[in-house]
């Protein structure tokens, strides 16, 4: 994806833990050698998932789902099969695809620290008893070279063999059952049932858990769970890589602890560089809050959440009050509408739809009735779709209406009260609406 800031901000003295260690030499001296993690056996993880259910981890992929409750859930379903004479080893994806435009913390993860990734996938494989286990990072990542390079480093030492696999840069080909969709059949598009540890690529049990969960498993396992829960917010304990951009003086990617507050983290980003009016936390699927009601609270999915926020995958994004908070909905809206798989009503039509009512809302001709039209075709989309790809795109705009309530109500009028035209918010190529079903390559 295009538009990213991928820089690694300074650290500082607050807990960091993901350092910038490229090479496998660096990484063993400073981590020291990886410990060999016990294989998973009669039906139950290995001995690691204890102490991951110890340390609490949350998966920092965007859902925030308890890691050891999803492991478990694979290698359950694996022996359920098994035991109805149809089983099939399980498999573990690395899911470093970052299909938001405003994150870039994979790619300065895998940029800074790739062996701590495959460490954590070495030990997530083991744990559930993977026989092939796969890091994704989207066709023309900047990472791949990387990548390519640590896991030929690694030859001789890893006990599951990595590959890497390159699906299309799309926003919902990193949905996990888009995933290993691809990875199995070559198709990047979400599948209705059962849910990638039930089924996943190939029919087989499949464990896709995010790159910085996966790095975060590889310091568990040399240290415990104990260690890993020492800082953080209790409900959601250890570090988080958040990618911070818009209005601060220097946008990148930090890590901090969890519960670290709003404020703290733009001040690590150098302080806001013009006055906020609302920050879009958890990306373009996420949330939009005002910037009053967010800037003291604690970043932690609970803390967030009670503002009307989500977490996400790691993106707090602030918008100044030169842009049109109005015209990055619509934007950002369309957008959407062209990266969903067009194979559900809700994306084929409803996100089409409301974009256009977006549209409108910019022009001279917008009234109550046009916004009153896009009102009654949110909960039309919300809840009905193939995967979640509506309903997020549905929380962007209506959190974003309530955020930019007084804008909203100038375009009712037909003015706009924006310094500028521009947008502020990345926005990669837009695509054909709805996108067509595509096969390898997805174009």
């Amino acid at each position: 994806m295009t538009g990213r800031t991928a820089r690694l901000l300074p650290a500082d003295d607050s807990g960091t833990r993901l350092l910038d260690l490229r090479d496998l030499e660096a990484h063993t001296r400073h981590y020291g050698a990886m410990p060999l993690v016990a294989v998973a056996a009669d039906g139950r993880p290995g001995a690691l998932i204890d102490e991951l259910h110890t340390s609490g981890l949350r998966g920092r992929g965007g859902g925030w789902f308890p890691t050891s409750r999803k492991m478990h859930a694979v290698v359950e379903s694996s022996a359920a099969r098994r035991a109805l004479s149809s089983g099939r080893k399980t498999v573990v994806i690395a899911n470093a695809m970052e299909g938001e435009p405003a994150s870039s913390k994979d790619v300065v993860l895998l940029s800074h620290s790739p062996h701590l990734v495959l460490d954590g996938i070495q030990a997530a494989a083991r744990t559930i008893g993977a026989t092939n286990a796969y890091i994704a990072v989207h066709r023309g990542s900047p990472v791949i070279g990387i990548i390519d390079a640590a896991i030929a480093e690694r030859r001789g030492i890893d006990t599951v063999p990595i590959e890497l696999i390159t699906p299309p840069a799309r926003y919902v080909a990193s949905e996990e059952s888009a995933l290993a969709h691809w990875a199995g059949d070559g198709i990047a598009t979400p599948v209705y049932g059962d849910r990638p540890f039930q089924r996943g690529m190939n029919g087989r049990p499949t464990l896709v858990q995010n790159a910085e969960t996966l790095a975060h498993i590889a310091l568990i396992a040399r240290h415990g769970g104990t260690w890993f829960a020492s800082i953080g917010d209790p409900a959601a304990p250890g570090t988080t890589l958040v990618s911070v951009g818009g209005a601060v003086a220097t946008p990148g990617v930090i890590e901090v602890a969890t519960g670290t507050s709003v404020r703290a983290i733009l001040q690590r980003c150098g302080g806001e560089s013009a006055t906020v009016q609302g920050f879009l936390t958890g990306g373009y699927g996420g949330a939009w809050v005002k910037a009053e009601e967010l800037i003291d609270t604690p970043w932690a999915p609970d803390s967030v959440a009670n503002t009307g926020g989500v977490i996400g995958a790691g993106i707090l994004w602030a918008l100044d009050d030169e842009h049109c908070g109005i015209r990055e909905l619509a934007s950002v809206s369309r957008w959407m509408a062209g990266e969903s798989a067009g194979q559900c009503g809700p994306c084929r039509f409803g996100l089409p739809s409301v974009a256009d009512d977006l549209a409108v809302l910019l022009t001279a001709h917008a009234d109550a009735e046009t916004l009153g039209e896009l009102n009654n075709r949110l909960p039309l989309i919300e809840g009905r779709g193939g995967c979640k790809h509506p309903d997020g795109t549905v929380r962007f705009i209506r959190t974003g209406l309530h955020a930019f309530h007084e804008e909203l109500a100038h375009h009712l009028h037909g003015r706009c009260t924006a310094r500028t035209s521009e947008r502020a918010l990345p926005i990669p190529s837009t695509r054909e609406i709805p996108v067509r079903k595509g096969g390898k390559d997805f174009t």
